[in-house]
């Protein structure tokens, strides 16, 4: 059986932001402050230590493919530098988050949305794969909406 591969933004993505201080795509001015919430930073993949570290708030749209509708939101990193998830499991600090999965075909297609609940999230992740047909899946806080991190299917797991 296949696994899943959870990924945070692009290293690039971030160190541009870090740099200019502006949004990648849309050159909005970028916000640096001491972290007031969780987030999670959408690199690393970890949630703040709020009222301790500093972040970034910036504009991403989190589909890059031609043709798809685009869905800019707002997101944070951390405003140091910080090593990007790339993994075969569901990043720790996510079990404790509310979540959404958005199931998409190439091309940014939007299939189906289901928030997981009380549900695991690996067996709710591979339900939505399977009735959907999908070929990623975006994670999404159920709170707020904003992306989190993608999700592909992986012949490693």
């Amino acid at each position: 059986m296949a696994g899943f591969r959870f990924q945070g933004i692009p290293e690039a993505v971030a160190a541009e932001v870090r740099e200019t201080m502006r949004a990648p795509r849309y050159g909005h001015p970028a916000h640096r402050e001491l972290a007031h919430g969780y987030g999670p930073c959408r690199q690393c993949l970890r949630t703040f230590a709020i009222g301790k570290e500093e972040r970034i708030l910036f504009t991403y749209q989190p589909f890059r493919e031609p043709g798809s509708l685009p869905a800019p939101g707002p997101v944070f990193i951390h405003a140091e530098p910080c090593a990007r998830y790339e993994a075969l499991a569901l990043p720790p600090d996510f079990r404790s988050l509310p979540l959404v999965f958005e199931a998409y075909r190439n091309g940014g297609r939007l299939l189906e949305q289901q928030r997981v609940g009380a549900q695991v999230p690996e067996e709710a992740l591979g339900q939505i794969f399977e009735r959907s047909g999908a070929d990623y899946v975006h994670v999404r806080n159920g709170e707020a909406g904003c992306f989190m991190a993608a999700v592909a299917r992986s012949a490693d797991g």
